[in-house]
C-alpha cells in the first residue's frame, strides 16, 4: 500500500492504518530503535508507542515523508526512553554521537526561543544536506540519524572505517562553518 492511502486512512480513523503501517514499516522502525535502546522489549515498545502517537497526530498533521515522519517520532521516543531507563547511566555509543555534533548545537534558549531556532536550523540542515556529495549526505544520515555505527557505515558502503571517520569530521567542520556563517550561535567552541 503506497503512504498516501495510509495517510488517507488515518485521517478517515480506520484502524487498518496502523497495522499497513507496521506491516510496511514495522522492520524498518524495529532496527532504528533497536540501534538506540539494544532491548528487544524497549524496541517493541517504543514501535508500539511510534504507531499510537502516530495515530494521536494524523489529523491534524498530514506528513509528505511519511517514513520519515514515523521516524521522527520513533526516534523521539526511543531517545525518551533510554533517558529514563538510563537516567545516570548513559550508553557510550549515545554519548560519543552526541560528542562528536557537540560543536554544532546552538546555545540553550528558552522553549519559544528554542522552537523557532530549531525550525531555523532543520531548514538550514536541509540547505547544507542537499549541498553534499551523495556519498556524503548517506554516510553523515547513517551516523546522526540512523546511529550507525562507524564499522557499519563502513561495511555498507565498502569503505575503510578511517575513510567514514574522516569524512564525518569534516562534515561537522563544515557544518559548523555553515552554520557560523548564516549567523547560528555554536554551543561550544571547537578544543
Amino acid at each position: 500500500m503506497e503512504d498516501y492511502e495510509i495517510i488517507r486512512l488515518f485521517w478517515k480513523r480506520d484502524e487498518a492504518a496502523i497495522k499497513h503501517t507496521e506491516a510496511k514499516y514495522g522492520g524498518k522502525l524495529c532496527h532504528l530503535a533497536m540501534k538506540i535502546l539494544n532491548s528487544r522489549e524497549d524496541t517493541a515498545e517504543s514501535v508500539n508507542d511510534t504507531l499510537l502517537k502516530t495515530w494521536n497526530t494524523i489529523p491534524p498533521q498530514k506528513p509528505t515523508y511519511f517514513f520519515a515522519y514515523i521516524a521522527k517520532i520513533c526516534r523521539y521516543i526511543s531517545f525518551g526512553m533510554l533517558d529514563w531507563k538510563n537516567a545516570q547511566k548513559r550508553n557510550a555509543e549515545i554519548v560519543e554521537l552526541t560528542n562528536e555534533m557537540q560543536s554544532c548545537i546552538p546555545d540553550p534558549l528558552s522553549n519559544v526561543d528554542r522552537e523557532i531556532e530549531s525550525k531555523e536550523i532543520g531548514r538550514l540542515l536541509n540547505i547544507f544536506l542537499s549541498g553534499l556529495t551523495q556519498e556524503k549526505r548517506l554516510i553523515f544520515m547513517r551516523r546522526y540519524w540512523y546511529a550507525d555505527s562507524i564499522h557499519s557505515i563502513s561495511q555498507r558502503y565498502g569503505v575503510s572505517e578511517s575513510k567514514v571517520k574522516t569524512t564525518l569530521f569534516r562534515i561537522r567542520n563544515e557544518l559548523e562553518n555553515f552554520l557560523r556563517k548564516e549567523g547560528i550561535t555554536l554551543w561550544m567552541a571547537k578544543t
